[in-house]
């Protein structure tokens, strides 16, 4: 017990080292491929790893871009959302009055002036939202320097983990496969998950003709990085545009049943048949790490949650004495 506690506080200290660090560890197997065909046709290690990581910091910089911009024109949507508001509530009062006779009290009117409130202030809510989020990718800026590292010198980090574990019958290298075919199953899979339900939430969207709708389908197919709850946290824009923008509740409606209905094809038929049983943790154990990893690390450790279990459980399959702890977080048959 005393070990664990040490272990659990020494991650938490080291946090803003270890989170982008393990982050780095995971792009570099993802990204090890394409380095090594650009190897193959005699491109020097140094300038095929280049080209990859500006392959990616340019795709990232774009994606990040585009959605800071959305938020922040959500600036002009708030006085649109306090109106709709504003005016749901004289509805819901004149009902009231007409139908049940309600008197309402001096505490009662003062609920338009808190909701004034509410929205006047959504806008540093916005800004600090931002605000953490920059935090959060400011301390991934070393990634970068961390995968070029990582894949210039992974025949020595190889090397390392041989003579660091020192298995005499050659498993080392069948454990590094594994590994490395677990994490490469999962993020690929991951994004061709995140394009199908980003394209399946865009049409939803279309459909119901609510505005913005490649921006909230994809945006929302991104939080798939949180399974279980990641859709249905990126469902609220959207249902809040449709609240403003349309004359009928049905529409806001409308885009949660269907925003449900994507998660629940997503969680039952997309993800299990796109990364397919590598990464096969039980729902028990996935939502346990999600928790621990979320408290221990916040943001980034709800991302990593999963491939982090994944490969504790590949490890522990390896060994007779870890085997237990693999069964535990296996599926269940």
């Amino acid at each position: 017990m005393i070990s664990v506690v040490i272990v659990v506080y020494t991650l938490s200290v080291l946090q803003d080292f270890l989170v982008p660090m393990v982050f780095a560890v995971l792009l570099s197997i993802l990204l090890l491929p394409l380095c090594n065909r650009l190897e193959r046709f005699k491109i020097p290690r140094p300038i095929a790893i280049t080209l990859c990581l500006l392959l990616v910091v340019s795709f990232m910089v774009l994606f990040f871009y585009l959605i800071i911009m959305q938020i922040r024109a959500f600036d002009e949507v708030v006085p649109a959302l306090k109106e709709r508001s504003l005016m749901l509530y004289d509805s819901a009062n004149r009902f009231l009055q007409s139908r049940f006779n309600v008197e309402l009290d001096e505490e009662t009117f003062n609920i338009k002036d808190n909701m004034s409130g509410i929205f006047e202030n959504t806008s540093s809510v916005v800004s600090g939202t931002l605000s953490t989020t920059t935090g959060f990718l400011s301390n991934l800026a070393l990634v970068p320097l961390y995968i070029f590292l990582l894949l210039y010198y992974r025949d020595f980090f190889r090397e390392f983990l041989h003579r660091a574990v020192n298995i005499q019958d050659g498993r080392t290298d069948d454990i590094l496969g594994r590994v490395k075919k677990v994490i490469l199953s999962y993020m690929t899979g991951l994004l061709l998950v995140i394009g199908i339900v980003g394209v399946l939430n865009t049409l939803s969207l279309w459909v119901l003709g609510i505005d913005h709708a490649v921006f909230f389908g994809f945006f929302a197919a991104v939080l798939v990085l949180l399974p279980y709850i990641g859709i249905a946290i990126g469902s609220f824009l959207p249902i809040m545009m449709a609240f403003i923008t349309k004359d009928s509740a049905w529409y806001a409606f409308g885009v949660a049943a269907s925003f449900g209905a994507i998660q629940f094809l997503e969680g039952n038929f997309i993800t299990p048949y796109v990364v397919g049983s590598q990464v096969s943790i039980n729902p028990f154990a996935a939502i346990v790490a999600l928790i621990l990893f979320g408290n221990l690390w916040g943001i980034g450790g709800l991302v990593l949650a999963l491939p982090l279990t994944a490969i504790i459980k590949v490890i522990a399959d390896s060994f007779e004495s870890l085997e237990p702890l693999g069964f535990l977080l296996g599926n269940v048959d």
